[in-house]
């Protein structure tokens, strides 16, 4: 399947006249990785170029390598510009993903699942809440993600945690505690990136392994932006909550243009949804009766 030749002619028909708020106010895109991140694992495997406004990990038989935001956080957009590995990518993960520290953890993720040359990308989402995930959601992109730099965002309140892609909302994951759904809001998280070998299970389910004699496999970052409430690491609420951007009523649902955006999405790119999966989830799960999209 090749979706990349004709992503922008469909892309441009779902958006022209649209308009919208757009998900977040203009920021910095060379944002040093030192401001806020440090590495956190097999530091010979980080690269830094243009005085660390951009990084390099690698993974390579040894190991990986990966890196954390220096802060824990409450909540608030956190964005990444990213170019994946490319040529035979087959068994690597590159993540992206929030995850407070305990047993009991909440966690935002994004995982980008690498494939055989001339193979689309997965990305792969899910969401923990309390230590349970099981909520995995995977779409092809639009476009090849190793050929330049594309931005992935999670904006994160009360309310609502979007997934993005270069500002498209790819899934929305509501607050349904009402419905007796747990949502990540009292566990401060850290940032992670990372970039693995998961060849047991990333590729067409494990039956793809890792070639290791195209290693090293690079993936490139840069654009390091946090725009998050700083907390300590047992704090249970925000001190500015409902004070910042974020936490405004036009961010507390999508707009219209945003649904559609959305919906483009769900009807081109998406191969699985655990909401309509019915042979691990035989009744639908709560949270998903609230997606308007399902």
């Amino acid at each position: 399947m090749d979706n990349y030749l004709v992503w922008s002619v469909c892309l441009g028909f779902v958006l022209l006249g649209v308009g919208s708020r757009g998900a977040a106010p203009k920021r910095p895109v060379d944002v040093p990785f030192g401001r806020n991140y440090y590495p956190t694992w097999a530091f010979d495997h980080i690269k830094y170029l243009n005085g660390g406004s951009e990084i390099q990990l690698m993974l390579d038989k040894y190991t990986g390598t990966g890196f954390q935001s220096k802060g824990n956080y409450l909540f608030g957009h956190f964005s990444m510009h990213i170019k994946m590995v490319g040529g035979d990518s087959a068994g690597t993960v590159t993540a992206f993903y929030l995850s407070s520290q305990n047993n009991e953890h909440d966690e935002i993720d994004f995982e980008f699942l690498g494939n055989r040359t001339g193979q689309p990308y997965i990305l792969q989402t899910n969401v923990f809440t309390g230590g349970k995930g099981n909520k995995e959601q995977r779409i092809f992109l639009w476009f090849d993600p190793t050929k330049a730099y594309h931005t992935y965002s999670i904006l994160w309140n009360m309310y609502q945690i979007v997934f993005l892609v270069d500002d498209i909302p790819i899934r929305v994951f509501k607050n349904s505690k009402d419905l007796g759904v747990r949502f990540p809001f009292d566990q401060p998280m850290k940032l992670y990136s990372s970039l693995w070998n998961a060849d047991d299970w990333a590729t067409r389910g494990g039956l793809e392994k890792t070639d290791w004699s195209k290693a090293p496999f690079i993936a490139s970052y840069k654009g390091f932006h946090i725009d998050g409430c700083e907390a300590s690491v047992n704090a249970k609420f925000c001190e500015t909550q409902g004070k910042r951007w974020w936490d405004q009523k036009e961010y507390q649902d999508l707009d219209a243009a945003q649904y559609r955006r959305l919906k483009w999405v769900r009807q081109k790119y998406t191969i699985y949804n655990y909401c309509t999966d019915r042979s691990r989830f035989p009744t639908t799960p709560v949270e998903c009766k609230r997606d308007r999209d399902i």
